[in-house]
């Protein structure tokens, strides 16, 4: 089998770079004659297409990389099996997509997502994203990598460090996280809290919104938000210094920070919807806060990233949701419950880590690709 995998290549630190590199990876670890293109570089990929002659080309995105991932490949003649998370709803391509043999999806519920939004089912099946467990694994708290990261951020050996990674912090649950900080801070022993957010514009002006939200509720003092690049070698690192993630995101089609804290033997805090019930154990490797609330739209403004003018308007039959907000008396209880059992900590953690080892290693879920495209398509 001949496999093209399109993607943020070579990867950025990004999820959706790293969804892709992980399978281009195991891919060519397995033996398969692989190779990986960014998904944007038309060029190159119609280099491929002409001398290496794939016979699948699969590509990471969402339903707006429509034309780079799928119709692209489809002018030459070429099989494409995009590999799609999800934004909350789809506006358009339906046709296209319906037009596929497969579409792989990285979880259950973006699976209801596109079924949802006009998208047969029978053609989409379910791949998760896969870990490297060799990278993402459990240190020990005097390693000096360890400690390096802890002392840099200011963190003392005594302090709770809880830690969220996101492109922004608000869209992974920072906020009500922070609310949750406060109601529960009198009681809980020494902590700070660690928001790693990636530099662009849109992360800017979120994050002075967050650091006003911790000046309102009082723990300013205890929050910090590092904004600078860093590779993916460093996040295992940091995600190893951390004594809890929290992650009880906004919208998650999978939650790929969650299970590499897992990989890492950390006990998470998500929310008990979207992709995080494919990935978290409640109760065992995770504790799941409820929803308190969804947001839901009757209209979306779309524009050329979605194949339309600019400012075109889609009104949606029935309203769609498109954002959550986890229960903040749910986080409080959780955090607190981890912040003061050490025990709890370690035994929850040791659970995600054997959790992550037999569901996402990357190997893992390279095989079950070319399971998935043997039994589905044919193509061996």
């Amino acid at each position: 089998m001949k496999v093209l995998v399109l993607y943020d290549y070579p990867p950025s630190p990004g999820g959706l770079a790293t969804q892709g590199d992980l399978l281009y990876r195991g891919l060519r670890e397995s033996g398969v004659d692989a190779h990986a293109a960014h998904f944007e570089s038309a060029q190159e990929k119609e280099w491929y297409y002409r001398w290496f002659k794939p016979d699948v080309v699969v590509g990471v995105g969402y339903w707006g990389h429509t034309p780079d991932l799928i119709l692209h490949p489809q002018s030459f003649g070429i099989l494409p099996v995009p590999w799609l998370v999800a934004d909350g709803y789809i506006a358009n391509y339906q046709k296209v997509l319906n037009e596929l043999p497969l579409i792989l999806v990285t979880s259950n519920w973006v699976k209801e997502m596109y079924v949802r939004d006009g998208i047969r089912g029978d053609n989409i099946l379910v791949l998760p994203v896969g870990c490297d467990t060799a990278s993402f694994r459990p240190f020990e708290k005097k390693d000096p990598k360890i400690r390096s990261v802890r002392e840099a951020l200011g963190i003392s050996p005594d302090q709770i460090m809880i830690l969220t990674v996101g492109g922004d912090a608000a869209s992974k649950g920072a906020q009500e996280v922070m609310q949750a900080l406060a109601i529960i801070d009198a009681k809980a022993p020494k902590w700070k809290y660690i928001c790693k957010v990636w530099p662009q514009p849109r992360t800017l002006a979120q994050n002075i919104k967050d650091l006003e939200l911790a000046g309102q509720l009082g723990i300013e003092k205890k929050i910090f938000y590092a904004t600078n690049t860093v590779s993916r070698n460093f996040m295992p690192y940091l995600i190893g210094a951390c004594d809890i993630y929290a992650g009880p995101s906004r919208l998650e089609g999978f939650g790929m920070p969650q299970v590499e804290a897992g990989a890492c033997g950390k006990p998470v805090i998500g929310i008990n919807a979207m992709g995080m019930l494919d990935t978290l154990v409640h109760e065992k490797t995770a504790l799941l806060a409820g929803i308190a609330k969804k947001i839901d739209v009757n209209h979306v403004i779309l524009g050329k990233e979605s194949g339309y003018e600019k400012n075109h308007k889609i009104i949606f039959d029935l309203p769609r949701t498109v954002d959550y907000r986890a229960n903040v008396q749910d986080i409080a209880q959780h955090l607190l419950q981890l912040m003061l059992d050490a025990d709890l900590r370690d035994k929850m953690g040791k659970e995600a880590r054997i959790h992550v080892e037999r569901n996402f290693n990357y190997k893992m879920v390279a095989k079950r690709f070319l399971d998935i495209i043997q039994d589905k398509l044919g193509i061996k």
